[in-house]
């Protein structure tokens, strides 16, 4: 087996692989009731001449107002809301504003999470109230240290772009108040100002990153590198549970370059001076694997976990009224969806650099906070000692939420006792697990004399992302809320409802991907109702429409898609239109597709139409992105994805098997925000739910066939 394995001061090797090993799969989150921000002091090091209330925000005599954000940036542009809000209510001078991405400190907490964390499409709406008081407060200082230096009321002042303006017109800029205004105490409970009065949220505003990744400077986790360093590439554990039995050692080591053999609980590295080098040698390696109690796995293995599941299921999701002793008409469907693979186009990599008792870490993770107290206990040290430099992430969709990849490079640090970038090959990443759980529900229907649904049953068999996280516990419903959402929480007016939920674990691991569960259940929910509209012989949207009288968000966007895409006029010729609505993280969106399928069963989707009602915006060039790159993820696993297995193991590897939408299939997106003053929601995910759904009404409209799993089968479609 392998060589050249150190034992670092004060741990046994042992130790260390058997915390890692633990951690991988099943790791705590240190949670923290954090300080709130805008009490929060400013960092270490932040300059004597400089004005920093809170942790959020500097002001330097020169003018220039610098926003430091705690969420992780990964193209869903928080490096710039954050800025916006905090600038917003210090009434700042836009083109003065630049960001820093923040260290790991409990003052950057995500209130809804309570750590230091980016996902669930949370950072504007959990951070929405304290960097906005952050901003305030700071504004209110600085006006009441020109009031102080001009001897005037503070009420007889006011500030604006970057000023503090008082009678007769006189002005004092920011950078000229710093001094008085450090020397203030912080308002605890800042007036904010109403949204009639914003001059910066709400107005379509250039990303603050955007020059820096089009020129080259922006720092991915990929480009991070110091002096020294080994690359490591592993050939990683195809299965949970997986152990090598046998690999060649010796041939690794013969390819240039190679430095060291290393085995972990996830696998064996290779580390070698290149990554080139490093992947070479861990394709020599021929590992054999064991693969344990998942050697058998096949999809007919994990179809029927599934129906078992379904069979057993007994934990109730939602629950009224009573079932008819009879109806009119019934209606029976089954929807499947596959285990899918996030496929972040930036390979998932960490550099580890474990001295003495500190560790250093530069990574694109969406899990900073609780990467401190991870890698403390992988590295056997203080969480305190533990430095973690987020970076860009080139695509997370909650895969870099999830510690494996920082805890193997922390540990091939440690053990090798240099500094090591752990890189992941694109057929590692789709090898690895934490995938997107597979899905199998089962509808029955009631329609009344009217054609309304007066009853539905659905019975939902998917495994448990909650027991997979290793930090959320399924409660004692027995129901994962994950698996259910979407389905259990619709928004259509039924009187008999019954939702049930059954755990199904064939053994892949699964985890959070874009939308998690809504990704799926908006597909079952919203193909089934337009199964009951078709058989009611109604229109799909007046139908829906009909069923939404307690919902008027979700009413508004599906008549605002609809308006805007033309329903009721005729499409293009053979174009076929499908609608559907989903509610998300706050966020309401509706989809029009406009579909054309060939003879061949070819899928061509020409034109997307949403509405989104997010409640109040921040930015809405990145909503209207975040809407676009949404449909883009969604189509991409509506027509191709889906990850299988056979004989316990993946059989996809890279995009030649794992197709991802292409430049030139994808459908011109028209987004429409609806002007709100409810609430933020969400937007990094909410659109990805409704696309399937939208494409498969359509398709049904084509052809008169219903898809009822996905990626959906052309071959069904092709004419004879």
């Amino acid at each position: 087996m392998s060589t050249d394995l150190l034992t670092p001061a004060g741990a046994s090797r042992r130790s260390l692989l058997k915390g890692g090993a633990a951690l991988t799969l099943s790791f705590t989150l240190p949670l923290a009731a954090g300080r709130l921000a805008q009490a929060a002091p400013a960092p270490a090091g932040t300059p004597s001449n400089t004005f920093a209330p809170n942790a959020w925000l500097r002001i330097t005599p020169d003018n220039r107002v610098t926003v430091v954000c705690g969420s992780a940036e990964m193209g869903q542009g928080v490096l710039t809301a954050i800025p916006m809000m905090v600038a917003e209510e210090l009434d700042a001078d836009w083109s003065q504003v630049s960001v820093e991405q923040a260290p790991v400190d409990q003052a950057y907490n995500n209130p809804m999470f309570g750590m230091q964390a980016t996902g669930g499409s949370t950072t504007v709406r959990a951070h929405w109230t304290p960097v906005r008081q952050a901003g305030a407060a700071a504004r209110q200082m600085l006006v009441a240290a020109a009031a102080q230096q001009w001897k005037v009321p503070a009420g007889d002042l006011r500030a604006e772009r970057g000023f503090v303006i008082g009678p007769g017109g006189k002005k004092a800029s920011y950078g000229s108040l710093v001094g008085t205004a450090a020397t203030l105490p912080v308002p605890e409970k800042p007036a904010l100002k109403d949204r009639k009065d914003f001059r910066i949220m709400g107005k379509p505003t250039k990303r603050l990153d955007s020059a820096a990744k089009i020129n080259g400077t922006a720092k991915f986790g990929i480009d991070a590198q110091v002096d020294g360093m080994l690359i490591a590439v592993m050939a990683r554990a195809p299965i949970a549970g997986a152990k090598p039995k046998a690999f060649d050692e010796a041939k690794a080591k013969a390819v240039p370059g190679v430095r060291k053999v290393i085995t972990l609980p996830s696998g064996v590295a290779v580390l070698a001076d290149g990554y080139w080098a490093a992947r070479q040698g861990r394709d020599a390696l021929a590992v054999e694997w064991d693969l344990g109690a998942h050697a058998d796995l096949s999809q007919d293995k994990i179809s029927t976990t599934l129906d078992q599941a379904l069979a057993d299921a007994k934990a109730v999701a939602r629950e009224e009224g009573q079932a008819p002793d009879a109806a009119a008409t019934r209606i029976e469907a089954q929807y499947d969806v596959p285990y899918l693979a996030h496929a972040c186009m930036e390979p998932l990599n960490c550099l580890a650099w474990v001295q003495g008792d500190s560790v250093t870490i530069w990574a694109g993770t969406q899990s900073q906070g609780p990467a401190q107290g991870i890698l403390g206990q992988v590295a056997q040290v203080t969480p305190a000692k533990v430095k973690v430099n987020t970076l860009l992430l080139g695509g997370g969709f909650g895969r870099r939420f999830a510690p494996d990849f920082t805890i193997d490079a922390t540990l091939l640090s440690k053990i090798s006792g240099s500094p090591v970038k752990l890189i992941y090959a694109r057929e590692d990443d789709m090898g690895a697990g934490f995938y997107r759980p597979t899905s199998r529900v089962r509808f029955a229907a009631a329609l009344d004399d009217q054609g309304r649904p007066s009853q539905l049953k659905a019975t939902v068999a998917s495994p448990s992302i909650m027991a997979a996280s290793g930090f959320m516990k399924i409660p004692d419903t027995g129901v994962d809320s994950m698996a259910v959402e979407g389905l259990a929480d619709h928004p259509y007016s039924i009187p008999n409802q019954r939702i049930l939920y059954g755990r199904a674990e064939p053994g892949p691991q699964v985890w959070f991907w874009r939308s998690v569960g809504h990704s799926q259940n908006a597909f079952f929910i919203e193909s089934f109702i337009d199964e009951l509209a078709h058989t009611a012989k109604a229109d799909p949207l007046q139908y829906r429409l009909a069923l939404l009288d307690k919902q008027p968000r979700a009413k508004r966007v599906l008549e605002l898609a609809a308006s805007k895409a033309g329903w009721k006029t005729p499409a293009p010729k053979g174009h076929f239109r499908g609608v559907a609505v989903a509610e998300s993280f706050g966020t309401f969106v509706a989809e029009v597709a406009e579909v054309s399928v060939g003879d061949d069963g070819a899928i061509r989707v020409h034109k997307v139409t949403a509405a989104v009602d997010c409640g109040q915006t921040v930015n809405p060039q990145t909503i209207a992105r975040q809407i676009e790159g949404a449909v883009v993820y969604g189509l991409s696993a509506a027509l191709y994805g889906r990850i299988s297995f056979k004989d316990g193991k993946v059989e996809q590897s890279n995009f030649h098997d794992y197709p991802v939408l292409r430049m030139n299939e994808m459908p011109k997106v028209d987004v429409h925000i609806v002007d709100s003053n409810e609430a933020p929601g969400g937007i990094g995910e909410p659109g990805t739910p409704p696309i399937a759904p939208a494409v498969a009404n359509a398709i049904f409209a084509a052809t008169g066939k219903r898809l009822r799993a996905l990626p959906f089968d052309t071959a069904a479609l092709k004419k004879a």
